[in-house]
């Protein structure tokens, strides 16, 4: 490979990166890690799914379910992650709010013992905008995706 070809360094974050760059916490931080990241193209986060979640007393008693709205807030923040990771640390202190979700799909339930790996890839960008196509898979299998559109905003919203 010559290097105009060559294939980007892939990246990894830790819960612990990932924690600098979103402000969620527990029980509303989705994602344990990320890997695979291609600065703000595209990257992969994973989410242990296990039957301590908070949501899982109430959806549904007996037949655990992880919500939908859930799978989409989890693609949500691996894009808001790749976004601030790419522009650097000098931009801490920003948010990326959730702006759109278009086309979404849910296929199979997800459920306590799956390892969720949502998928993003940039598919339009106009800062202070960005679009994501987002896919969540288990064992390889499509349960989830949407279009996701993404802010850039400091904390006052301005």
């Amino acid at each position: 490979m010559t290097e105009a070809t060559a294939a980007p360094e892939l990246k990894t974050a830790d819960i612990a990166r990932i924690m600098k760059l979103l402000p969620h916490r527990y029980p509303f931080l989705l994602i344990d890690r990320m890997y695979d990241i291609n600065g703000e193209e595209s990257g992969v986060a994973l989410k242990n799914v296990t039957i301590n979640e908070p949501f899982f007393q109430g959806h549904f008693p007996g037949r655990p379910v992880m919500p939908g709205v859930l799978l989409v807030e989890a693609m949500a923040q691996t894009a808001g992650a790749l976004v601030l990771n790419s522009l650097g640390d000098e931009h801490a202190g920003k948010l990326v709010f959730f702006m759109s979700i278009d086309k979404a799909r849910f296929r199979k339930p997800v459920v306590p013992g799956d390892t969720v790996h949502f998928h993003v890839k940039l598919s339009n960008k106009r800062p202070p905008v960005w679009k994501y196509w987002a896919e969540a898979m288990v064992d390889g299998k499509k349960v989830a995706e949407a279009e996701i559109g993404a802010m850039l905003m400091n904390e006052r919203g301005v």
